[in-house]
């Protein structure tokens, strides 16, 4: 086979590699371990050895915020094509607001390894000014979805090239912001794939909720708490969502995640607010910051099998809010027979917070790799997964 190309893109430098997972790609720079540093807990194993092509490129963009390989160009992308391939394809946008790599070690090594092509998305903009992409609230969110498609459609015409076929199966999957998109690819492209994986994706909802929502309920309430200066702030957190029992987490929330995540994502959606973030009220905000998150809404309309797992003790996308209120938009659109949701007890939405947190989490590595191989199973044998339920610490499901 000669080197294989990606039609579209705008540069793209390919490269034979004696090991496609980050094994490999640390030691020869084909990946960049910043971008996928804390994500996974110190326990977690990974195959290595997988030999074959390595494209790394990117699509015509006009925004210049992602700087790798010294491009500061958007629309990067990564892809993989194992020399034993298994016709499949895998295709992710990267998490929070990281870049193309940052799920090298949580999903890329691991499918490497069982034969898939591999496909990841910068999802067009990326890191905390992400939201200067675009021209108008909500476009550069609006991007994602437009990039994880151009990029799903240019890795199946690659494939093509370089194997001399299609791929036989094309699975969407992606941790958080990746499980964001995982949903609205499988509710808004379901004939570019044959079903997907959501790992803690959020949810966004114009009437709520969504992280503009409850996040300022943090921002408020914490210090109160932790300051034990405020009776009502633990009540006041947990009324709003946050799961009782993640407590030990909310000092490292607080210190980076919920701040970020509010400041970046209303600056996204409702560049007009000039207050505190803490004193956010998105109810009361103009309809046209409504009418922004209405354009990147999620509707529950899957188009095909979705499984979605979410750990119980996530504080930054509280499973009440992001996760339930899915699996039940899913079952009014008649769409339930599509989607399972497994509650993994003791998750939080990053399993390196296993590691600040030894014995108190259980990492959501292990369940994310077995919901992929009875995604599999459901989609190649028809073999229906168990239904939707929470998994226990000791791996047994419970209704």
């Amino acid at each position: 086979m000669g080197s294989p190309t990606v039609p579209g893109a705008e540069r793209q430098v390919a490269s034979f590699l004696a090991d496609l997972t980050t094994a490999g790609t640390v030691a020869s720079g084909r990946t960049v371990p910043d971008d996928w540093a804390g994500l996974h807990a110190g326990t977690a194993r990974n195959p290595t050895g997988v030999p074959g092509w390595q494209i790394d490129g990117c699509f015509p963009a006009r925004s210049r915020l992602n700087t790798h390989h010294g491009w500061d160009h958007d629309a990067q992308f990564v892809m993989r094509l194992p020399e034993a391939w298994n016709g499949g394809l895998v295709v992710t946008g990267a998490p929070g607001l990281r870049r193309q790599y940052a799920v090298d070690f949580l999903i890329a090594d691991w499918v490497l390894a069982g034969g898939y092509a591999y496909a990841a998305t910068d999802k067009g903009n990326s890191g905390p000014g992400f939201h200067t992409a675009g021209s108008r609230p909500g476009d550069a969110l609006a991007d994602w979805h437009r990039r994880t498609t151009e990029l799903t459609q240019a890795a199946r015409r690659a494939l093509r090239r370089h194997y001399g076929a299609e791929p036989r199966r094309t699975y969407v999957t992606g941790v958080s912001n990746g499980g964001y998109l995982t949903r609205w690819q499988l509710e808004n492209q379901p004939d570019l794939y044959d079903g997907g994986v959501d790992w803690a994706g959020p949810l966004w909802r114009a009437d709520g909720p969504n992280v503009l929502t409850y996040i300022p309920t943090a921002l408020r309430n914490y210090p109160g708490y932790r300051d034990g200066r405020s009776a009502r702030a633990h009540p006041a957190m947990i009324e709003a969502g946050f799961p009782a029992g993640s407590e030990f987490v909310w000092a490292d929330l607080h210190a980076y995640h919920w701040p970020l995540t509010q400041r970046v994502y209303r600056a996204c959606l409702d560049p007009y607010y000039e207050g505190a973030d803490e004193t956010y009220d998105y109810a009361a905000r103009p309809g046209r910051v409504h009418e922004a998150v209405a354009r990147i809404s999620l509707t529950g309309r899957v188009g095909r099998p979705m499984l979605s797992l979410h750990g119980t003790l996530d504080a930054l996308l509280p499973i009440t809010l992001n996760a339930d209120p899915y699996a039940a938009m899913a079952e009014r659109e008649g769409r339930g027979h599509l989607h399972r949701l497994y509650r993994i007890e003791g998750g939080n939405h990053v399993d390196g917070f296993c590691d600040r947190h030894p014995g108190r989490l259980t990492p959501m590595l292990p369940h994310y790799r077995a919901a992929f191989e009875s995604l599999t199973r459901w989609v190649e044998d028809g073999l229906a997964p168990p239904p939707s339920g929470t998994i226990t610490s000791n791996g047994d499901t419970a209704d």
